[in-house]
């Protein structure tokens, strides 16, 4: 595929200063660009890449202005991110489409109840239960589960080896990463007198909304009773966990390895970090901000609040308390020092007490 700086503008609504008729063929970085690529330049650490990269063509934002000679073509526009954000989804449609996949390959099993929707694709070695419902356009990789009563709504890209137990809900717009598992048991053991544990049953299921992604190796567990929740727009990375009757609010975003307890609510438009743990039968406010390895063990009531450490603290606390903490080996050595010190002026009052009877 070809495309002209021009073109290119007209997508992302930019304002050209260059050649007008250059030439892209591919995206790239911009350390990385060389002639008939297209890049962008949002973060100033990289701007001196600008000044040598070979990219024919390179967004930047409207308030910047080169302070030295440079090739490239530039394209201005408000958010240089946000524009290459739509291009990369351009070309993933047009790559989608000369790669578009329909129909039902063999060998599979799909269960005559089973009613699937127009132009579905489904991929060797999946399994598709009774009672479920495939919506139009969706596509299903291969070794995917999906379990009885399932129903799954349009447009959406389940990848290789997801499993999605029964009962689960999912709607729109969807994507699924590889081996993410969707409904497996709520962990929830009831301790017996006798030192062992007892399995509670979880009779719940999983409901996501639309325009939900979730990213590979990822868990969420079915509710003990009523449902778990991914809320519209959720954003999920890889390796995360989230438990029984969980509420992930709308338009959440929560990267690799954090672990959700059950029965907490999340707050819309909250962003967690990594390795981030929270206890269960909690609720976070809307906004919430937590940062990576945090440890999140109380509500939180405040809407669009940072909070970082184990235990988690608001964010110039735990800023301060980190600039304590890495002086503690000084201020150990001050204190010993100190100490030794009044053990010393101690002892040189006993003696000129004793010398003085």
């Amino acid at each position: 595929m070809q495309f002209t700086a021009k073109q290119i503008s007209e997508f992302i609504d930019g304002t050209i200063e260059g050649d007008e008729n250059a030439k892209v063929t591919e995206l790239s970085k911009i350390e990385n660009g060389t002639a008939g690529s297209l890049c962008f330049l949002s973060n100033p650490k990289y701007e001196n890449y600008l000044y040598s990269t070979k990219a024919s063509v390179v967004i930047v934002g409207n308030d910047f202005f080169p302070s030295q000679p440079i090739e490239s073509t530039l394209i201005k526009v408000a958010d240089p991110y946000s524009a290459f954000s739509v291009l990369l989804e351009k070309y993933n449609e047009v790559m989608n489409q000369l790669n578009a996949q329909s129909g039902i390959e063999q060998p599979c099993f799909i269960h005559p109840s089973a009613k699937i929707g127009n132009n579905v694709f489904i991929a060797a070695f999946s399994y598709i239960s009774e009672n479920v419902v495939i919506g139009d356009d969706t596509k299903i990789q291969a070794q995917v589960f999906v379990g009885a009563d399932t129903l799954i709504g349009n447009n959406c890209q389940i990848f290789p080896g997801v499993k999605i137990y029964n009962r689960s809900v999912l709607g729109n717009n969807i994507v699924i990463h590889a081996n993410t598992v969707i409904g497996s048991d709520g962990f929830g053991f009831a301790p017996q007198p006798d030192g062992t544990y007892s399995k509670i049953a979880q009779i719940g299921n999983v409901v996501i909304e639309d325009d939900v992604e979730i990213g590979a190796n990822t868990a969420i567990d079915r509710a003990t009773m009523g449902s778990t929740f991914i809320r519209k727009g959720v954003k999920l990375d890889n390796l995360i966990q989230i438990a029984h009757n969980v509420d992930m609010g709308a338009h959440t975003v929560v990267a690799a390895q954090t672990g959700i307890s059950g029965s907490t609510k999340v707050g819309e438009n909250s962003v967690i970090g990594g390795q981030v743990g929270i206890a269960g039968h909690l609720s976070l406010a809307k906004g919430t901000q937590i940062g990576a390895q945090a440890g999140i063990n109380f509500n939180t009531t405040t809407e669009f609040k940072q909070w970082h450490g184990s235990p988690a603290q608001p964010l110039r606390d735990w800023m301060r308390a980190s600039v304590i903490f890495k002086q503690l080996p000084t201020v150990e050595k001050r204190i010993v020092a100190l100490e030794n010190t009044i053990s010393e002026l101690k002892a040189l009052i006993e003696q000129n007490s004793t010398i003085a009877k």
